[in-house]
């Protein structure tokens, strides 16, 4: 080295010190591209430690839950191909919403939804829901037009079997009266005499409408023997028995003569006695506010015995009305809302007012049409989806 100068040495070691650091440099510089380029190609992670990504399926070591494909976040806050805003939200608590992605609260991944920029309807507290048709297959979306329908509803109350010893008298009184009466005209009998048995057989007849007997009934009382009247108080071995039934104001209106009635008692099970409402009573009973209805009902064996409870179903005709599925309606306690489909993969929030209700039927009296198309299964998951999206609007 004595043939190089001083300063040509310092030269020299000054050019080795840069090289080392040029490639220390790079060194840093491809192993930090180097994870960059591992972390891009992540193509999968644990849906429960979202930290933890793989470039492979298989298994979370954490957990033991399987890997998921990772989803690509928009760019921008908007999705690139229907233009529509995206915000992201919690998949444990979906009221927890963002704008930009990232973890929720618990340390989860947050998932990206479209903000439906027009989802306000005329329900408060309810939105518009847009649902893909196969999302719709995995959480068992099914739908029903509403038509109108022949309805039938079954009235349920509680009855006994008569024990009625004022009804059997103002029959027996009105018979006996009618009987005098039709003898002292075959006997030319005066006047004043006609004029005040007559007015005893209208009193008479007068009692038995003011019990709910009907003027045809009245009339067949004439033609009936006095151990056919006598199954009200009796029980004589008669083919036939009366069951009275109390019926509640709301559903006075639908009760009619003629109507089925089926009668269980508990003292007798697995008999089933059917027959036909006679009468209803002009007045409310003062204390229980109920109605009374007669029905006359087959009695062959003699089961039924006066003053015995049973439980009373009369079926009465609703007639043809636009009914909804019961299933489509939910109620909240202030009103009742369905979900219309409003084309591919888009649900209505509508309010509706409803009628008698049946078994399975609404009856409808406002809010949707006939031929409307409602949601009938999954309408819960629907409905808190609209809540929240109406929600989220507020916030905007």
């Amino acid at each position: 080295m004595k043939w190089l100068s001083k300063g040509k040495t310092k030269y020299i070691i000054t050019a080795v010190i840069v090289l080392l650091l040029g490639s220390a440099g790079l060194i840093v510089s491809l192993g930090h591209n180097g994870s960059l380029e591992n972390e891009k190609h992540a193509k999968y992670h644990c849906p429960m430690h979202p930290t933890y990504t793989s470039d492979r399926p298989g298994d979370c070591p954490i957990c033991g839950m399987k890997l998921v494909p990772i989803e690509a976040a928009p760019e921008a806050n908007k999705d690139a191909s229907s233009g529509k805003k995206i915000r992201y939200k919690s998949t444990m608590n979906p009221n927890e919403v963002s704008d930009v992605p990232g973890k929720d609260s618990m340390g989860m991944e947050m998932v990206p939804f479209e903000v439906e920029e027009n989802s306000r309807t005329a329900v408060s507290g309810q939105a518009v829901v847009n649902i893909p048709v196969e999302q719709q297959r995995l959480i068992g979306i099914k739908t029903e037009k509403i038509k109108n329908r022949e309805l039938q509803i079954a009235v349920r109350a509680a009855g006994r079997v008569a024990h009625d010893p004022e009804l059997f008298n103002g029959m027996a009184e009105y018979k006996k009266t009618l009987e005098v009466y039709e003898d002292l005209k075959s006997r030319n009998t005066s006047a004043d005499i006609m004029k005040q048995t007559e007015d005893l057989l209208n009193s008479s007849r007068d009692k038995l409408y003011h019990m709910g007997i009907s003027e045809k009934q009245v009339s067949e009382i004439s033609s009936k023997s006095k151990d056919d009247l006598s199954i009200l108080y009796t029980s004589k071995a008669i083919k036939t028995a009366w069951v009275y039934a109390q019926i509640f104001p709301g559903e006075i209106g639908l009760i009619k003569e003629g109507q089925q009635m089926e009668a269980v008692a508990v003292a007798i099970p697995g008999k089933k006695y059917r027959g036909k409402i006679k009468s209803l009573d002009t007045l409310l009973d003062s204390e229980t506010r109920t109605l009374k209805v007669r029905a006359v009902v087959e009695n062959t064996e003699g089961l039924l015995k006066p003053d015995m409870y049973v439980d009373v179903v009369i079926h009465a005709e609703l007639g043809k009305v636009l009914a909804i599925p019961e299933s489509a309606v939910l109620e909240t306690g202030i009103r009742k809302i369905v979900f219309v489909k409003d084309g591919e993969g888009i649900f209505t929030p509508k309010e509706i007012s409803t009628g008698r209700q049946t078994d399975d039927y609404y009856e409808v009296l406002r809010g949707i049409k006939e031929g409307e198309e409602v949601v009938t299964s999954a309408n819960f998951l629907i409905d808190s989806e609209s809540k929240i999206k109406a929600a989220i609007s507020k916030v905007k």
